[in-house]
């Protein structure tokens, strides 16, 4: 039998991401991508009064600071809304988070009057796809040879489009 202190879901507290997140946000980013942003680049576009992001802890461990579990940056503009970016720890994947922080950017998209919502992805990434299809999106187009891995292979990014109303 398993011991359900060492064994349990993990639970996560969610809030508004502010400046002070973006040295902890940069660092998870450059674990998820190959290019990653720094943190006065995550800086810059939070100061933009229309992006908002969300930042993610995982709250029942042991570990005195917890790390960061996930992110997501987006912004909205004349009614069309777009997720920037969102990493979720290897340590907490497949838990749910993914899809409780767009959920959270999807509601606050909606209330500064965003009508739909777009976001890119890599045509690899399946677990992304399969969140984002779940979430109502739906392919809106293709950028061919977008990416670039580590080993200079390319693939194409997904644009994905959801109605917010």
């Amino acid at each position: 039998m398993r011991d359900s202190l060492f064994y349990r879901q993990p639970e996560f507290e969610i809030v508004p991401m502010i400046s002070e997140h973006c040295h902890a946000v940069s660092e998870l980013h450059g674990q998820r991508f190959p290019r990653a942003w720094g943190d006065g680049e995550f800086l810059s576009l939070l100061l933009q009064p229309n992006t908002f992001g969300f930042a993610a802890w995982q709250t029942n461990t042991l570990i005195f600071k917890a790390p960061l579990a996930g992110f997501v940056l987006a912004r909205e503009v004349a009614g069309e809304a777009e997720i920037l970016t969102i990493a979720v720890s290897d340590k907490v994947a497949r838990f749910g988070l993914g899809w409780r922080l767009m959920q959270a950017a999807l509601r606050e998209a909606k209330s500064r009057g965003g009508e739909s919502m777009f976001l890119e992805v890599d045509d690899g990434n399946h677990a992304a796809l399969g969140l984002y299809r779940k979430l109502g999106f739906e392919k809106a187009g293709e950028r061919p040879a977008y990416y670039t891995d580590e080993n200079g292979r390319r693939s194409s990014a997904l644009v994905m489009r959801r109605d917010l109303r």
